[in-house]
């Protein structure tokens, strides 16, 4: 495949979608075949990188909710190194790379070094898993607001900087990105502060891939249920009146 040529290569901050590799877009995966180097994340579809000729480096990231194997600024200084030597770098993220992708961090080290970056749009989670699943995150005449958080640190820690309050007293629909493990502080802090216990939830672990699996509930008793069925990361959590729509609507995909 060669370099990008002589002097400075580029990066490209691509987003890989939610799970099902044929869910990236047509733009990322164009300059994935075009990489000298990938850096890819932990949920990135990594079905992608057995395409690739054994002449491409791969960086395993693989950030995940107990470590990682690189710290965000060595990754920064490797994204910036390798481009600087006339690489071309794709960093395959998960979802998209602005939406707690830590994307922005990526692009200003770029920016800083002089090295051209492009970011590709990637189809997020945050939506993408509760569609398949059969619940759109808004609908006419049930809610046509949206919040979208980090459940890394639950609401009742003081590293929270989420509106808790607000999400507990809106109607809209709020999915929770990285939170099954605090699935438990989640419920009983947006009870305790207005949010009905009667307010249904659900649990979509590996959405969009053959391994998805739903439980719904309600906020009273989602989180004795996703421990019942042994759900874990990775995992969204939807909550919401959205959520019954699943019943109707369903899960279908048209086979291949």
């Amino acid at each position: 495949m060669g370099t990008a040529g002589a002097g400075v290569g580029w990066v490209a901050l691509v987003g890989g979608g939610p799970g099902a590799a044929d869910l990236i877009t047509v733009r990322g995966l164009n300059l994935l075949r075009r990489a000298d180097v990938v850096v890819v994340d932990r949920l990135a579809p990594r079905q992608l990188l057995a395409d690739l000729g054994p002449e491409v480096e791969i960086v395993d990231a693989g950030k995940g909710p107990h470590g990682h194997n690189l710290s965000q600024d060595e990754i920064n200084v490797l994204l910036v190194e390798r481009a600087l030597r006339g690489r071309r770098v794709v960093r395959l993220k998960g979802g998209d790379p602005f939406l707690f992708g830590r994307g922005g961090e990526e692009a200003l080290a770029c920016a800083a070094a002089g090295v051209p970056c492009e970011v590709v749009p990637g189809v997020t989670s945050a939506v993408a898993v509760p569609a398949l699943a059969g619940i759109p995150v808004t609908h006419r005449g049930v809610t046509q607001d949206l919040a979208i958080v980090s459940g890394h640190v639950d609401p009742s820690h003081p590293g929270s900087t989420s509106n808790w309050d607000a999400l507990a007293s809106g109607p809209g629909t709020v999915v929770v990105l990285m939170g099954v493990a605090a699935l438990a502080e989640i419920s009983r802090e947006l009870v305790k502060r207005g949010r009905p216990a009667a307010t249904p939830v659900a649990v979509i672990h590996a959405g969009t891939t053959t391994r998805q699996q739903v439980v719904t509930g309600t906020l009273g008793d989602i989180a004795a249920a996703v421990t019942t069925a042994g759900l874990g990361s990775p995992a969204i959590i939807v909550i919401g009146e959205v959520v019954t729509l699943s019943a109707e609507i369903g899960s279908y995909r048209i086979p291949d």
